[in-house]
């Protein structure tokens, strides 16, 4: 039987503890009871546990479950993908962002294009600990070693000219020579033995404005298609995401 997974708040050599909504949920919704076994991810690893402690602390209380480590468990690594993704319509945005913590991405970067809407540019900082919280549980239902990187929301213009070691795509609807599993393949080959490090440009609702295709150009991003058709944005992040996973893992 699968065991459930969970993602410690805190953690030692020896234990590690749930808080708040995570130990609420198993306490109160799933019962848990001493003993219970589970595995934990903590440190960026995944143990095999056994509950140790259940605190239930009542109305205004803090709920806490404690697990013993007993064991670590072999789980695989993210992929070293970053998900540069304009903001767009923010139950769409939620969508992508669940889809790629699923797919195995390191980080997302939002960030504030030309065309991503004047109202969602400002609700967007208030927006980072929801989309934190929804990479977490989906790391939990997953069964991922890790929780990818939520980033605040940035500026473009500012993303795009900061220095990166990573290979750097722009999927981009006028380009047409050069598709994202070519540009993913010269990234493999030039990385050889080791596994090459990526950030991927995924633009808002109606597409890159032409200064911000200029910007990336000038900084060393690559252009890249995924095809002909015109997609949704959140369509593109996890169309993108798949070429990538095929390629690399």
């Amino acid at each position: 039987m699968t065991r459930r997974r969970w993602i410690a708040e805190n953690w030692d050599e020896a234990t590690a503890t749930l808080e708040g909504a995570q130990a609420e949920h198993m306490i109160r919704v799933l019962r848990a009871q001493l003993g219970e076994e589970a595995d934990v991810v903590a440190g960026g690893k995944v143990f095999h546990s056994v509950v140790a402690l259940i605190t239930d602390g009542g109305p205004g209380g803090k709920a806490e479950v404690r697990f013993n480590l007993i064991a670590e468990v072999e789980s695989e690594p993210a992929m070293p993908v970053t998900v540069v993704m304009s903001i767009f319509k923010f139950d769409h945005m939620e969508w992508a962002i669940e889809k790629a913590t699923e797919l195995g991405v390191t980080s997302v970067v939002p960030v504030i294009a030309r065309r991503t809407e004047r109202h969602l540019a400002l609700a967007a900082m208030k927006r980072a600990d929801r989309w934190r919280r929804i990479a977490i549980e989906a790391s939990q239902q997953s069964r991922r070693s890790d929780v990818p990187l939520i980033r605040d929301p940035v500026k473009l213009s500012d993303y795009a000219k900061a220095p990166s070691k990573a290979k750097r795509i722009v999927l981009a609807e006028q380009e047409r020579s050069t598709t994202l599993r070519a540009a993913l393949h010269e990234a493999i080959t030039a990385a050889g033995a080791e596994m090459p490090e990526l950030e991927l440009a995924i633009g808002p609702e109606g597409g890159w404005a032409t200064e911000e295709e200029a910007l990336f150009d000038a900084n060393g991003w690559q252009a890249a298609s995924l095809g002909p058709r015109i997609l949704r944005a959140e369509t593109a992040a996890i169309a993108a995401l798949a070429v990538v996973a095929s390629m690399l893992e």
